[in-house]
């Protein structure tokens, strides 16, 4: 018995970061439930993930080693390692490093040179989805969810609903869509939203403001130049749609 104390601490440090903090704790997927919430709120998603983010989803596999974070539109992969009761370590690319620990049933990002504190929640998540999935279909209905009616429009009096896998249904000429949450595409207009919608294989941006329970799709007049990346304004309004 006398040796079954260090055995144990031997065990346990060759695990991710000892016995303090064990896998099952950080195992899974967790999102951005703060961003998730002020996007529905006021219905200004980049407004939202500016604030919030701008990490929104991290998925952790402690057996392995690995943690994944997503941004919207980037994927990062790093090495997991815990470091103290109920707190760890992401390395990315050997010298940038993401500190997290448990504070009740959130995780803390602690904050870095590269992000501010971020909290994020558990979520359940399919084994193929892929990261940053999670967030994006939380986000999709928890903005978009419902069923909406058209009030002007194409289809008129129609109903439609938006799926949080991105697919479509009753909105003439259009079977998926999917917004802008960050990189490039963030940058093409300095008032509204982005939004993509896609018919088969053919598919362009278009530009939306949400406000309470009226969703607007204005064509995205492109004010740049050929050469220069696309600068959007509203055009006509295509579409006024009210949710039920």
């Amino acid at each position: 018995m006398r040796h079954a104390l260090p055995l144990t601490l031997l065990l346990c440090s060759a695990l991710l970061g000892g016995c303090a903090s064990g896998p099952d704790d950080i195992a899974g997927t967790w999102i951005n439930q703060n961003a998730i919430d002020a996007a529905s709120d006021n219905g200004r998603l980049r407004e939202a993930l500016l604030a919030y983010g701008p990490t929104l989803e991290w998925r952790f596999a402690p057996q392995r080693h690995t943690a994944w974070s997503s941004n919207g539109v980037d994927v990062a992969e790093g090495h997991l390692a815990g470091s103290a009761e109920r707190r760890w370590q992401v390395t990315f690319n050997r010298d940038l490093q993401e500190s997290l620990v448990l504070d009740g049933d959130e995780l803390v990002q602690q904050p870095s040179a590269s992000a501010p504190e971020q909290r994020f929640v558990a979520t359940a998540a399919a084994d193929d989805e892929l990261p940053g999935q999670a967030f994006e279909q939380a986000l999709y209905a928890a903005l978009l969810g419902g069923d909406w009616a058209i009030r002007e429009g194409d289809g008129r009096d129609g109903q439609v609903r938006f799926h949080p896998d991105g697919r479509v249904e009753g909105l003439p000429g259009v079977e998926q869509y999917a917004l802008c949450l960050s990189g490039d595409c963030a940058t093409r207009s300095d008032e509204h939203e982005l939004l993509w919608l896609q018919n088969a294989e053919q598919g362009r941006e278009w530009l939306f403001r949400l406000e309470g329970d009226e969703l607007s799709i204005f064509v995205a007049d492109n004010q740049a130049l050929h050469q220069e990346l696309p600068q959007y304004r509203p055009g006509r309004r295509a579409w006024l749609l009210e949710r039920d």
